[in-house]
């Protein structure tokens, strides 16, 4: 006999608590699982076709981890060096960014910035925060986001995890089938399946789509001239996953560095500006449609509200989990939105439909 709605809505209830108590309480810990498991799923369809092409399990996981190792090692030899340096000298030259902005304004349209001026005690407070603050803040940063040792834990145990959850990927989800109440077992695995699509389409369409312009902006920016261009084609392409917001925010600091670099060169700062609308009409017409598709049904806004929710509550864990979390969320309320629609309470008693 079958266990009341009642009961089935306690007992799941419980569980989702417990869950969401664990992830507050464990958050740290499990920040090299989540980002190792993560991995993995990311890689799955690649352990797959390579699988389709006659290779066994393990053997796709050994070769899919080699190339992984190279790519590795070439971005810690060309790329994470400049990031690196191009992000230092970015809040070192910040100042003088504000005190040129200031200049400018001051020789263009004097009378913004009279003497107690909203417009000149904005800038004045703002230089002096980013003068006194700036390398503290980064400084901060990186020793509150990962100490060194936090930083090796995460090198050594990130790709251990991403490696066997990769190599029996497969039989976890076969394990957790079997886990599955057998009444609501149909059920379970539908909405599983929509998840899954979800979030193959968004996270691994996405991830490549903010991959590619990530790389094409930094590449774009280099080859005009831009200073700090690799730094800016990273925040760009970081934030891509937001409709529109990865091209306002990289556009907004690409123009305005253009603008202290190049001035009186309107060509180049064109070609800055070129190249972010260039990028919007590439993941607008080709990137998104192929790589994404129509079918996520992940909103910006709803977006946008996970990721604030998951990070106020969980921090840099939650905003790891937001995104899978939205998308499991938007399938399950469209799951109850259609029960609903198909239950007696909306139908009424009087409804011809209704059995």
């Amino acid at each position: 006999m079958s266990l009341s709605p009642r009961d089935q809505l306690k007992y799941w209830g419980i569980a989702a608590a417990v869950f969401v108590v664990v992830l507050w309480a464990l958050g740290n810990v499990l920040l090299p699982f989540l980002i190792g498991g993560a991995i993995a799923y990311f890689l799955d369809p690649v352990a797959d076709r390579l699988e389709r092409l006659g290779l066994s399990r393990a053997l796709a996981t050994a070769t899919i981890t080699l190339v992984a190792i190279l790519i590795f090692v070439l971005l810690v030899l060309l790329v994470v060096p400049t990031l690196i340096q191009q992000t230092g000298q970015l809040v070192n030259t910040a100042p003088q960014l504000f005190d040129n902005l200031q200049t400018f304004l001051a020789q263009r349209f004097p009378t913004l910035l009279d003497e107690g001026g909203v417009v000149r005690e904005t800038l004045v407070s703002i230089g002096n925060t980013i003068k006194d603050r700036g390398g503290e803040l980064l400084n901060t940063a990186l020793s509150s986001a990962a100490s060194l040792i936090n930083i090796a834990l995460l090198f050594v145990i990130v790709p251990v995890v991403a490696v066997y959850l990769l190599l029996d990927w497969d039989n976890m989800v076969a394990r957790i089938d079997e886990l599955l109440p057998r009444e609501h077992a149909p059920t379970v695995r539908r909405l599983a399946s929509d998840i899954d699509d979800t979030l193959a389409s968004f996270i691994r369409g996405m991830g490549t789509v903010c991959l590619i312009l990530g790389t094409y902006y930094a590449v774009a920016l280099m080859v005009v001239g831009l200073q700090f261009g690799v730094v800016v084609g990273f925040v760009a392409g970081l934030v891509t996953f937001i409709p529109y917001l990865g091209a306002l925010i990289g556009g907004t600091l690409a123009i305005g560095l253009g603008l202290f670099q190049f001035w009186g060169d309107w060509v180049s700062i064109g070609l800055v500006a070129g190249i972010f609308v260039l990028g919007q009409v590439i993941e607008g017409n080709v990137l998104t449609p192929k790589l994404v598709g129509d079918s996520v049904g992940l909103h910006p806004v709803w977006l946008l509200l996970a990721l604030s929710v998951f990070g106020a509550l969980f921090g840099f864990v939650g905003l790891l989990v937001a995104v899978p979390m939205a998308a499991s969320l938007g399938v399950v309320t469209r799951f109850a939105v259609a029960q609903y629609k198909d239950s007696r309470l909306y139908r009424g008693t009087d409804d011809p439909d209704t059995p």
